[in-house]
């Protein structure tokens, strides 16, 4: 998981193509490490390109874990107050009409005996807020390939991750699930039986370029179709459309001295998006901006502006549900939640 990636300053901006057309953008990150600062300010300058961002959903990224925490366990609890922070300055109004943060999905080892007194106090931290786990299980053989520390080949199915993953229901969690392309098929097996949990698909399902996946497009591209047919056949789970900018997709725009136009990068991802809405349809993607992550490869206002061009053929719904709908009615967006098991 490539998460200490330090975000580039811009270097080129696009004026919006459709600056009226509402967002929510379900997938982004806030951190302060050392020499990598992205926090509220820094996000709130990219979202000033023009866009209509109306909402955010933030996602866990091992940011600001608590350092007082008695237990191990219950340290990722820290991050959960930090997104709350930051939402309550947003909801100030004095950082824009963004309402950042408006959902947040936490961190939990769902393989823990702890998990489920974790998710209890996430939902102390953010009750109006919490509204998902993302416990990564992304892996690959290959040591070009990163993942977290602890992850192996068939975690979804292991009876310690069931067991935690069985519990998200129950609290009317959502489960990110954050997995490489080789995975897919095992994904779809965990959707299949578990079909009252809602699963959302983190970066398309993640193809990868790099490492023994390099000079290799075609190859992958026809193993992520068999794996996503597979996934989508699974009503519980939608799709984020995103990602891309991340170098472990291959496509190395991060080592360009002039990022590409949103015209060039939708050129390049067109064959991806398009095979996940006609799989999934529009009432089960959303397209995301997966910030600061991407932003190596392009600026904010870029990537929205290629899917806008890859969505222009579409209806008027069809656009508000990739755009805005989805992601509001899959981290339900409007809901109070409160624990109770």
């Amino acid at each position: 998981m490539p998460y200490a990636l330090a975000p580039e300053p811009s270097r080129q901006t696009e004026a919006p193509i459709d600056p009226e057309l509402p967002i929510c953008d379900p997938h982004h990150h806030l951190w302060h490490r050392p020499d990598d600062r992205y926090l509220l300010e820094e996000f709130v300058a990219d979202l000033s390109g023009g866009h209509n961002v109306r909402q955010t959903v933030y996602v866990e990224c091992g940011s600001m874990y608590s350092a007082i925490a008695g237990n191990e366990a219950f340290r990722c609890v820290g991050e959960t107050e930090f997104a709350q922070g930051i939402a309550a300055q947003s909801d100030s109004g004095q950082y824009g009409p963004a309402r950042v943060a408006a959902g947040i999905v936490a961190y939990a080892n769902l393989m823990d005996s702890n998990a489920d007194e974790v998710i209890q106090d996430h939902f102390a931290a953010s009750d109006y807020r919490f509204h998902g786990i993302r416990f990564s299980c992304a892996w690959d053989d290959s040591l070009a390939i990163t993942a977290r520390p602890g992850n192996f080949a068939g975690m979804m199915r292991d009876e310690r991750f069931r067991f935690g993953f069985d519990g998200l229901h129950l609290v009317d969690l959502s489960f990110d699930a954050l997995v490489y392309h080789t995975q897919l098929p095992e994904l779809a097996e965990l959707a299949r039986v578990s079909p009252e949990t809602s699963i959302i698909l983190n970066h398309i399902g993640r193809p990868l370029g790099i490492g023994p996946y390099a000079n290799r497009r075609d190859e992958v591209f026809a193993h992520w179709q068999d794996g996503i047919r597979e996934v989508a056949a699974c009503p519980n789970v939608l799709v984020k459309i995103g990602g891309f900018g991340n170098p472990i997709s291959g496509y190395d725009w991060h080592r360009r001295d002039v990022p590409p136009t949103s015209a060039e990068v939708a050129d390049t991802i067109a064959p991806w998006v398009d095979f996940c809405i006609k799989q999934f349809g529009p009432q089960r993607c959303m397209f995301e901006s997966n910030f600061p992550v991407d932003k190596v490869s392009y600026p904010y206002a870029t990537i929205w502006n290629a899917f806008q061009r890859l969505a222009a053929a579409y209806t008027a719904d069809e656009k508000a549900a990739m755009f805005h709908d989805t992601a509001r009615r899959a981290y339900k967006l409007d809901a109070i939640h409160r624990y109770s098991r």
